[in-house]
């Protein structure tokens, strides 16, 4: 799931939460600019001639219009490095790392109803939560701890 080194790889959908964690912080230590990148989106280098607002030639940019360009392809190649090759398949189209993640979390979290849906299976599973046939108490507090903190990530705050 990453280290300080290696970006997290986004593999499947069940993993999207503990990913989408790990990704911002990820990419928050290595380079808080790619994150901001993230958040405010494109960037539209523009020129006013003549009262008349147009884009502005890329032979005429300055070094800090580059360097705006430069944070936001960043941002996408490294959002885009974080998918596995079968998940980046269906996320080609977006060719800003706003537009990504922004897909990116309207995919795999969904709408409001699959969130409910999403809270009620995993309240379901705590209510059910049981100790399985064979499996040690490390096994069975790992799993444990797994579903409270999806709980968690989810919104579901438990009382002590």
């Amino acid at each position: 799931m990453g280290t300080t080194t290696r970006i997290p790889r986004l593999m499947s959908a069940d993993a999207f939460p503990e990913w989408k964690y790990r990704i911002e912080k990820y990419i928050k230590m290595k380079d808080f600019m790619v994150w901001r990148g993230i958040l405010k989106g494109p960037v539209k280098i523009t020129t006013t001639i003549g009262g008349l607002v147009t884009d502005k030639e890329v032979e005429s940019y300055t070094d800090e219009e580059f360097e705006k360009i430069e944070e936001q392809e960043r941002a996408l190649a490294t959002l885009t490095m974080a998918l596995s090759t079968d998940i980046a398949q269906g996320f080609r189209e977006y060719t800003s790392a706003k537009d990504l993640w922004e897909a990116l979390i309207e995919v795999y979290e969904g709408n409001e109803d699959m969130k409910e849906s999403r809270e009620d299976m995993l309240r379901q599973k705590f209510n059910m939560f049981n100790y399985i046939l064979g499996e040690t108490l490390e096994a069975q507090l790992q799993r444990f701890t797994s579903l409270t903190t999806d709980m968690t990530i989810s919104g579901i705050f438990l009382t002590k």
